[in-house]
């Protein structure tokens, strides 16, 4: 049975972020008009403008409503030459402050080429790959590895004479980004769109690193739970390659946090760039849903970035808050959204700058709101 309202943080932050969170609210607004269940949405400021203004990250009592709401839909965070006493860019706070401080351990990245989307590599924008040979999800871990606050310099007479990183991989954050990913290739309905096997490929450099060596490890005990699901390895240098020239081969893959951090941008070329690029952040009791394409400060207030991630994300945030409260109900909203996205990409009307177009933000969010009550009818 669904619940009548749940409760969605949004975190509009910085640059392009108010724009595309404005039109991400705005399809869900869409969803709802024809009934349960509602999402209740509570706008909390902060990042590295608001740090700029006000000397602190968040406003007043903004991390205890994220904390409080059912969902986070986080637009974008940083500025150039804006940073924290400690050196890390303003805003730190809304984005690996929420990872860390809300154990959100699995970051899910969808590498989905929809019908109608070109890509730009090299100079022209066109079709590589045919829409059905791209269809992966890449489970990063979120809490871990060269992210950790385990660094630091040593400065001597006004000069940096050394850097530290330290690499940490625990049993723990790998097993159960791990397990997900699993789960994730099990439930779906079919597998890899080459040949339609269940498989998680393993992403790691094990060849050389002790860290991604238990790594594996912990991913052929886990795996060895899952029969169903074949299990692949590929060292990150050649995954890389494999990746661009033969997609159609990956259905689920599983990396730790700093080499998926690279990787899934990389993948994000396949579906068209970073315009279409969502992530999902969770845990077992948060979830934070965002587009990864960042601030984009020189495109900040033109009204011409693409919203598109923001709507996949909030589609991730609806399967999610599905999943987690038991909700049927949200989980066809996500689909009634898939399916107007899916739409308007095909018509090929809503193509903003990336995709060689001139459609606005705005008008890319008009579009798919008019196509999820077209859809109603």
């Amino acid at each position: 049975m669904s619940r009548a309202v749940y409760d969605i943080a949004l975190l509009p932050g910085d640059g392009t972020g108010p724009e595309v969170v404005r039109e991400g609210q705005k399809v869900l607004e869409a969803l709802q008009e024809n009934g349960d269940p509602q999402l209740r949405f509570e706008s909390v400021q902060g990042g590295a403008l608001y740090y700029r203004d006000h000397g602190t990250e968040w406003e007043p009592g903004g991390l205890e409503k994220v904390r409080r709401a059912d969902a986070i839909l986080l637009g974008a965070v940083g500025w150039p030459g804006i940073t924290l006493p400690d050196g890390n860019i303003a805003g730190h706070g809304l984005v690996l402050g929420l990872r860390f401080g809300l154990d959100l351990y699995a970051n899910v990245r969808p590498c989905h080429l929809y019908e109608g989307v070109l890509h730009r590599i090299g100079s022209e924008f066109k079709l590589v790959w045919p829409p059905g040979q791209v269809d992966m999800t890449i489970f990063r871990e979120n809490t871990e590895d060269l992210y950790t606050p385990i660094h630091g310099t040593l400065d001597r007479g006004g000069s940096t004479e050394l850097a530290v990183d330290v690499r940490v991989i625990t049993r723990k954050g790998s097993e159960r980004v791990i397990r997900r990913a699993f789960e994730a290739a099990r439930r779906t309905p079919r597998g890899a769109p080459e040949d339609g096997v269940r498989r998680v490929t393993c992403v790691d450099k094990s060849n050389v690193l002790r860290g991604c060596q238990f790594f594996r490890q912990v991913f052929d005990e886990v795996g060895s739970e899952f029969p169903d699901v074949e299990r692949e390895y590929a060292y990150v240098d050649a995954f890389c390659q494999w990746l661009v020239r033969q997609p159609s081969h990956y259905h689920v893959v599983v990396t730790t946090n700093m080499m998926g951090d690279i990787v899934t941008d990389l993948a994000a070329t396949l579906q068209g760039g970073l315009g279409f690029a969502a992530g999902a952040n969770v845990g077992d009791r948060h979830g934070m849903f965002e587009p990864v394409h960042g601030s984009a400060p020189k495109y900040a207030g033109k009204n011409q970035v693409n919203p598109f991630a923001t709507f996949q994300a909030c589609v991730q945030m609806l399967d999610w808050l599905s999943g987690r409260h038991s909700d049927s109900a949200l989980a066809n909203q996500a689909r009634r959204l898939e399916s107007a996205v899916e739409r308007v990409l095909r018509a090929g009307t809503a193509r903003t700058y990336d995709q060689g177009g001139t459609c606005t933000t705005s008008d890319a969010g008009d579009r798919v709101a008019e196509a999820i009550r077209e859809g109603r009818t």
